[in-house]
């Protein structure tokens, strides 16, 4: 798995903040009235003189895998780049803007009846085309280093009544990842190009009531990081569909103590960032996708733009075909799902996992909307009741990343 070649990497690191107010998502729509911190593409490319490599971390809340399909094709058509080799996360801020039509959002949610700013929504994907294109012609010889480290800016927020109900709310005995995955891509000299955490939580520090544009405590995080280490940081959100900032849905940046993830995040990742070993300049780098089929909910309505995902079953039955993607690097894997999956389900891959590392990226290429637990689903509660997914999901995914995984040669 060792490549002769010479690894390279670079960064961009693109403002796509808005000038003018937009529709905002994750909680009701409501129009923004200023902005608290800019918002941005930031883009890494990797690459190992066999395969080249793009992920994206933007600061917005979601956006339909047709948005997302749109742009690789069109990478694909501008560079020749393999749409399975681009993979466009968000941090999932809910002080973000829409950007393209609502797809699974309105199928889910039912909101999203206004029209969709067409003029945004094409600054982010022009953006990130360009972004990606300049980070292609900036690619320079570098070395990797990979680790993890630990952060309890997280709690479940799956709360429950004497009587077993569920609610939004905090959980501190429900089950959580505490894990940070980092990466650190740095130069020959040893001078950062970037930084990559992983971390499972929720953009929701601000509730509805926030009207201003901005990244939440992932972007907050970031921009701190960076100030601190010198490099661009993308923040690549986990498995948080049951994981939320200890501080939550409040109204404003004081009262949500935003700036408290400064200490209980990010210094967590600078501290793992300085206890990485030394970083490798023999890199490989490996893509790989699986689809994988898992019934959906009875009397889903699917929108139109997305039939590539939907499928019938000998038995009559509506499946759904849930792109699952895989990064190798060395020693580590990654996959990654356009969903807001459930922390135990990647928990129980990364236990299953031959490899050094496992990390999940969620949120990537899209948003299918919640994959709960089996038991989510026999209890209730919002995600599940807002799921296209049915209580067969969680077997589905997991045993089919497992096996996938466990049958790579490492």
């Amino acid at each position: 798995m060792v490549s002769g070649a010479t690894f390279r990497a670079s960064v961009v690191k693109v403002d796509i903040t808005p000038n003018s107010p937009q529709w905002l998502m994750g909680y009701a729509p409501r129009q923004s009235n200023g902005v608290h911190d800019h918002i941005y593409h930031r883009i890494v490319a990797m690459d190992d003189g066999h395969v080249q490599f793009f992920l994206i971390s933007s600061d917005l809340c979601l956006f339909s895998p047709s948005v997302s399909d749109d742009v690789t094709e069109q990478l694909h058509k501008d560079l020749g780049v393999e749409p399975r080799n681009v993979w466009w996360s968000v941090t999932h801020s809910h002080a973000a803007p829409e950007v393209g039509p609502p797809g699974m959002y309105k199928v889910l949610l039912g909101r999203s009846d206004h029209e969709w700013n067409r003029d945004y929504a094409a600054q982010v994907t022009r953006s990130l085309i360009d972004g990606v294109t300049e980070a292609r012609g900036k690619l320079e010889p570098a070395r990797i280093a990979i680790g993890t480290g630990m952060a309890m800016a997280n709690i479940n927020r799956r709360a429950k009544d004497e009587n077993g109900k569920v609610t939004l709310g905090l959980n501190p005995d429900g089950p959580a990842d505490r894990q940070i995955g980092i990466i650190r891509i740095e130069r020959l000299d040893g001078t950062p190009i970037a930084f990559i955490a992983n971390y499972a939580m929720h953009g929701t520090v601000l509730s509805g009531a926030n009207r201003e544009i901005g990244g939440d405590a992932p972007g907050e995080v970031a921009a701190y990081v960076e100030r601190k280490l010198g490099a661009p940081m993308l923040y690549e959100n986990g498995a948080a569909g049951n994981m939320a900032p200890i501080y939550s849905v409040y109204p404003d940046p004081k009262a949500g103590h935003l700036s408290q993830f400064d200490v209980l995040l990010g210094d967590h990742i600078v501290q793992a960032v300085a206890a990485l070993g030394p970083a490798s300049e023999s890199v490989s780098l490996w893509t790989g996708e699986k689809i994988i089929q898992t019934p959906r909910k009875q009397g889903l309505d699917w929108p139109q733009e997305l039939a590539a995902y939907s499928q019938t079953a000998p038995n009559g039955k509506a499946l759904i075909k849930l792109p699952i993607r895989f990064l190798r690097i060395n020693d580590t894997i990654i996959w990654s799902a356009p969903v807001e999956a459930f922390c135990e389900i990647a928990l129980s891959v990364r236990r299953a996992s031959p490899f050094a590392h496992t990390f999940f990226f969620g949120y990537t290429g899209g948003w299918f909307g919640y994959l709960p637990t089996s038991q989510a689903f026999e209890e209730g509660g919002y995600e599940p009741n807002t799921s296209p997914f049915t209580k067969a999901a969680e077997r589905d995914v997991s045993e089919g990343v497992i096996t996938f995984i466990q049958g790579l040669p490492h």
